[in-house]
């Protein structure tokens, strides 16, 4: 199974050929082909994710404009802006036609700092949440009162009480009509598509337990600039504070959690596991633990296993699988006999990229006047999922569901400024204080 992120997009050509893309339809006869209204685009948050699903939204054949771009950094923005204005984008890209001709943001249409979504949001038509995901709930919120199609990036908040806000613009942008499809892109990717409607008509009788897994290598770590406030800092490193990213349990596994979810149609009501920093010890990378490995409990007495790690050197795992009373899904694309026969495997040699399709689908919702999307409570359910996981391995406890909803920890700075403080800080020694098993408290 192919692991190529948003954030690679711009990274590689062989991602944007697939077949469901553009076809043989040139861009420039694309944008004007089905809809002659201009669909306009406003992208909050502009780093390498943000700007993959910006591209993807350009991609699609409905006459799309990006028209507003938002980002805490001015650096950012204007990187983003660079590399979607590209002249050689579209040949990198293998499509015809001219992608920058499709990006009209004017220096008066980028905005820049905390407050710079709610501006950018007012000159579109569909915004893209593409920020770290501590933001999300107060971007998520304001687009559905601004009345905003929206694609938004997983995971959907960091704490419940992220998840409380979700959850309730989640029923507003339903009463609103407005299209959400969030970026847990297997739901858009035929071969999940297929095996999970095969596991949930039957397949393999009543599962039991599913095995989930998100198990890598390191990921990227900026360095500290001189002269950096704390909050810049932060910002900056956001994939290793809680209150920005979650841990990577939220922030990645999600995706592997959400799957079991799915086949089950239903979310665990307890979780118990451990985890910690064995590996990644240094200050570098802020509070988060390199591993945790959970057990969480449906209501029917079924089990989810599951485990994420990102240690250095050792054996990559990203993948799903599920037993049943009379037989095994072992992989995404097969499901077997208990005796080791296949019953059903699926041929992906065709499959359109899930990462634009995502957009595909919603633009041409949007185009059409439909309102076929409303991704947003089973992300945040998801989400939660992976927050009641972290509570579990931070706090060394058996945690509940509806205990963890109802808590009121915030993990969200009093401010939001650069000169404002985040809740946890570096010790004399510049290392940050992280949680203990036994010790910490976590509802």
């Amino acid at each position: 199974m192919s692991q190529t992120s948003r954030r690679d997009f711009l990274k590689t050509s062989t991602v944007l050929t697939g077949g469901a893309m553009l076809g043989s339809l040139p861009l420039s006869h694309a944008a004007n082909s089905l809809v002659d209204d201009t669909i306009k685009v406003a992208l909050i948050g502009c780093g390498g994710r943000g700007t993959g699903a910006a591209l993807q939204a350009l991609m699609a054949r409905q006459n799309v404009r990006l028209v507003a771009m938002a980002d805490a950094f001015k650096h950012r923005l204007d990187d983003a802006y660079k590399s979607l204005t590209a002249d050689d984008l579209s040949d990198s890209l293998g499509v015809e036609g001219s992608v920058k001709n499709r990006v009209d943001v004017p220096e008066e249409r980028r905005y820049v700092g905390f407050d710079a979504y709610q501006k950018a949001m007012k000159h579109a038509d569909v915004v893209i949440l593409a920020t770290p995901p501590g933001f999300r709930p107060a971007h998520f919120s304001e687009a559905v009162a601004q009345g905003k199609q929206i694609f938004m990036e997983k995971p959907v908040a960091v704490d419940p009480a992220g998840i409380r806000q979700v959850l309730a613009a989640a029923e507003e942008a339903k009463k609103k009509k407005l299209n959400v499809v969030v970026g847990l892109q297997r739901h858009y990717q035929t071969v999940y598509r297929r095996w999970v409607e095969k596991l949930q008509e039957g397949a393999i009788g009543d599962i039991v337990a599913s095995r989930v897994y998100w198990n890598m290598g390191a990921l990227w770590v900026h360095p500290r600039k001189k002269g950096q406030t704390e909050m810049e800092y932060q910002m900056d490193n956001w994939y290793y504070f809680n209150w920005l990213c979650g841990d990577h349990i939220v922030e990645q596994h999600v995706h592997n959690l959400d799957v079991s979810n799915w086949v089950k149609q239903a979310y665990p009501v307890k979780a118990y596991g451990s985890g910690g920093r064995q590996v990644r010890v240094g200050k570098e990378y802020g509070e988060i633990y390199d591993h945790h490995v959970v057990e969480f409990e449906y209501a029917d007495g079924s089990r989810m296993f599951s485990q994420c790690r990102q240690i250095p050197g050792t054996r990559d795992s990203v993948t799903e699988g599920f037993h049943g009373t009379s037989g095994s899904a072992p992989w995404p694309g097969k499901i077997l006999t208990h005796s080791g026969h296949t019953l059903w495997e699926h041929d992906s040699k065709d499959d359109a990229n899930p990462y634009q399709v995502e957009h595909d689908e919603l633009f041409e919702a949007v185009a059409k006047g439909e309102f076929k999307f409303a991704d947003a409570e089973n992300a945040a359910k998801s989400t939660m999922t992976a927050i009641m996981g972290r509570l579990a391995t931070y706090s060394g406890q058996v945690i509940e569901w509806d205990a963890a909803m109802k808590s009121e920890i915030s993990l969200a700075p009093e401010r939001l400024a650069w000169d404002a403080l985040p809740k946890v800080l570096p010790g004399p020694d510049g290392l940050y204080p992280c949680s203990v098993p036994g010790v910490t408290k976590v509802i």
